[in-house]
């Protein structure tokens, strides 16, 4: 009989003092193995298994391409590289980006639902957006467990509440009783596997290759989803839209992965960045033809200056225009659409 052993943990912002907290309440000898994706920049030094370390309970190390999986030890996503599990092995690869982030949450948990199932418990910790939403609803919907940090203890809260509005969550609890919860869930059997749609299978074989670093045509991308009206903010593709239950998420046949939540802070991100360019270019223009009415005037032609001249003052209107837009938009993400929903049925 096998046990729930597999620990996978993902964590963003405010997820490191969490870690260190959950790390340091485990015992010692706990007879399970714990892979944590948590959110960096690609050019800091993973300093994670150090401090983990510290904490003198489970040896943590930064995981290392095609070595073997042991029990009692805590592997740790390195900067800009996915962290994944194949059978008996830790796969640590340059993927493509999922929900703007590499490493990413959502890899590490599919790849552990796709390989074993019922012995997996999915933890989210405290983090922005929701990264790990789709993931963890593959852990559970192949028999594994899932679990999220309490939101109201959560420094960065929105990544516990994602999953709690799209995931039936086995446990909602604080950082402390999750130790605690961990021993006692670690050291339960497995009685039987999940019989799992043929097509679901696929779907998750073809997402964990793909991050694996396999090419998307190849393994069957185009089959995932149906064709959005989106483009993939990283590399301009079409978006495909993928449904996991009443979820829905996208990827680009190239690779790149976006949850909804994720697309939408990226495409308002970049709404912004589009106006400030818009205005750069008018003001390029107004420069120009200012430039131009000078010469117009040096040159004893008034007709052709005052003309250069008026168009200046019509785009510095544009401008204006454009300006004002820059200052009242908005990036959006669901959690913020949620707390505006609240506010205004509280009002």
């Amino acid at each position: 009989m096998e046990k729930r052993n597999i620990i996978v943990i993902g964590a963003s912002t405010g997820g490191f003092e969490a870690l260190k907290h959950l790390v340091a309440l485990l015992p010692p000898d706990l007879d399970a193995t714990l892979f944590i994706v948590w959110h960096m920049s690609p050019d800091v030094t993973g300093i994670l298994p150090q401090v983990l370390n510290r904490q003198k309970t489970l040896l943590a190390t930064n995981a290392v391409d095609s070595e073997p999986i042991v029990a009692n030890r805590i592997y740790v996503a390195p900067p800009d590289r996915h962290l994944l599990l194949e059978q008996g092995v830790v796969r640590v690869t340059k993927g493509p980006k999922e929900n703007r982030f590499r490493p990413a949450v959502d890899p590490l948990f599919r790849s552990a639902a796709y390989l074993y199932g019922p012995r997996v418990i999915g933890i989210v910790l405290s983090g922005a957006l929701d990264d790990g939403t789709a993931g963890l609803w593959t852990i559970k919907n192949r028999g594994g467990l899932a679990l999220v940090q309490e939101p109201a203890e959560a420094e960065v809260p929105a990544m516990p509440e994602n999953a709690l509005a799209a995931v039936a969550v086995d446990y909602r609890v604080s950082v402390a009783d999750m130790a605690p919860l961990l021993v006692r869930l670690s050291a339960e059997t497995v009685t039987q596997e999940r019989e799992i749609a043929m097509e679901e299978q696929q779907k998750t074989a073809i997402e964990t290759r793909i991050a694996a670093q396999d090419r998307g045509l190849e393994q069957g991308i185009l089959g995932l989803g149906k064709p959005s009206p989106y483009a993939c903010p990283d590399c301009h593709g079409v978006l495909l839209a993928i449904t996991d239950g009443e979820l829905v998420r996208y990827r680009c046949h190239t690779g790149h992965a976006y949850s909804t939540d994720s697309l939408l802070a990226t495409l308002t991100e970049h709404v912004e960045d589009t106006l400030w360019s818009a205005i750069r270019g008018v003001e390029e223009s107004i420069l120009l033809l200012n430039n131009l009415g000078d010469h117009y005037a040096e040159k004893n032609q008034p007709k052709l200056a005052a003309v250069c001249f008026q168009k200046a003052k019509e785009a510095e209107g544009r401008a204006e225009t454009v300006r004002q837009a820059v200052f009242t938009h908005e990036q959006l993400t669901t959690s913020r659409i949620r707390q505006q929903a609240a506010e205004e049925s509280d009002a």
